[in-house]
């Protein structure tokens, strides 16, 4: 047997410890398509490759930064949008006391 190193393969029980996720949520994530797998064998086990698993795990990075990058540009919208807001409605100061 090969070290777990030189593995091309993963059993779905080392996927969900990989990504630290229940079983079922590997076989969800295998059904939608979302972690390529393939069924090998007689008893049709399902199997993942281990650069399938590193391809869905920068997905899931890209996807991150993307949504993080769209929250921040929120963020920065909203501050800007209450500023205004104080502004018109006399609430910001030049900091000295009227």
């Amino acid at each position: 047997m090969s070290a777990p190193s030189q593995r091309r393969f993963l059993q779905l029980p080392d996927v969900a410890e990989i990504l630290n996720i229940s079983m079922s949520q590997v076989l969800a994530l295998v059904r939608r398509g979302d972690v390529r797998a393939v069924k090998i064998g007689g008893r049709g086990q399902w199997r993942v490759e281990i650069a399938e698993l590193e391809a869905y795990i920068q997905r899931c990075y890209a996807e991150t930064d993307a949504l993080s990058a769209a929250q921040i540009a929120d963020q920065a919208e909203a501050v800007h949008d209450e500023a205004g807001t104080a502004a018109r409605s006399g609430q910001l100061t030049d900091g000295h006391d009227s």
